[in-house]
């Protein structure tokens, strides 16, 4: 679910002032290259922030990965909810300094480092463990990300040096598409996710130093079809450094460090554009336009605390839709536009 920032404001005067509009319709682009502080443009830290730091002198974002610290993340909420029928991209710069497998006593297999789409009310259950894999208690839901996995002990258990693009539903079920590939630290990776909702099909591309890389002959990366599969509800894009402290099968942990650069993401924009408020007689009217497979509802308050529907929900339409609170006309009041993905 989602909220907007679409709130209007009603005076006793009964003048309409219009406090925020969300972005017009069509793709939203976020780029982020690090010259300035990105917390300035809503970048933040959940768990642990010592794994991040803006670094101003080279311009990027220094990350350690370190799996024996609790899940931990660099995001940045997108202002909408993605799902499967979407179409949705994000490509990224990454370089490692230096990357270890096995560095949490114990646990000595490969575990992976991690970017993407992320849901953030999921990402923050103190119950979700990425290495639990398919559990109904502690498994990972809502995630579309690249992974890189290095395995640094023979014999090898798992997939070994893997590129892997990943999706997780929201019932915590796995798509995986593996690659076996190294990403050798010292080397700038771009790495680009791309999903076409037309034939469900999430595309992953990499170049090494600005040449393409993947698996031979053609130096590619295979693609993950979702069709048949089941749903997800991603809202934010993060750089993740998961926990080790839950796992099933051969316990891993990894300790890496390098740096992110060059963020782009592209997604639908907000669920709300060119909202207009207005009088209709003795009620107020909320004009705007929708966008299909999300729901609206048009709320009222008179603090800013407590909220009401003031109209019932009406499913959108790609086109505009108006939501008109019946009551009648107050002396002053908040109004709201609430949109939800179902």
């Amino acid at each position: 679910m989602i909220m907007p920032a679409v709130n209007a404001m009603l005076r006793g005067s009964g003048m309409a002032i219009l406090l925020a509009a969300a972005l017009p319709g069509g793709a939203a682009v976020y780029q982020e290259n690090f010259v300035t502080d990105p917390s300035a443009r809503g970048w933040r830290i959940f768990g642990d922030s010592s794994l991040f730091t803006w670094n101003a002198a080279n311009q990027n974002l220094e990350v350690t990965w370190d799996s024996s610290h609790t899940n931990s993340f660099f995001y940045l909420p997108l202002g909408t909810i993605v799902t499967k029928s979407d179409d949705f991209s994000f490509s990224f710069d990454l370089r490692l300094r230096d990357i270890r497998a096995g560095t949490t006593p114990g646990k000595t297999n490969e575990f992976e480092i991690a970017l993407g789409l992320l849901n953030y009310s999921s990402a923050t259950n103190s119950n979700a463990f990425r290495g639990a894999g398919v559990s109904s208690h502690y498994g990972v839901r809502n995630v579309v990300e690249f992974d890189y996995f290095q395995f640094d002990r023979v014999p090898d258990i798992g997939f070994g040096d893997t590129f892997a693009s990943v999706v997780i539903s929201t019932n915590n079920r796995i798509y995986p598409e593996h690659n076996p590939l190294t990403m050798t630290t010292g080397d700038t990776f771009r790495i680009t996710l791309s999903y076409s909702a037309g034939d469900q099909l999430l595309r992953t591309t990499a170049t090494k130093n600005g040449s393409p890389f993947g698996a031979p002959p053609g130096n590619t990366l295979r693609d993950l079809s979702l069709a048949g599969t089941s749903d997800f509800r991603v809202d934010s894009f993060a750089v993740i450094s998961y926990s080790d402290a839950i796992q099933t099968g051969p316990p891993g942990s990894v300790l890496a460090h390098g740096s992110v650069d060059n963020v782009q993401i592209t997604v639908p924009s907000s669920p709300v554009s060119n909202l207009r408020l207005s009088q209709s007689g003795s009620r107020w009217r909320a004009d705007f336009l929708s966008r299909t497979n999300w729901t609206y509802v048009l709320e009222r308050s008179e603090d800013l605390l407590s909220w009401m529907a003031a109209s019932s929900a009406v499913p959108g339409n790609g086109t505009t839709l108006s939501l008109e609170d019946p009551g009648a006309l107050a002396s002053k009041g908040f109004y709201r536009v609430r949109a939800e993905r179902p």
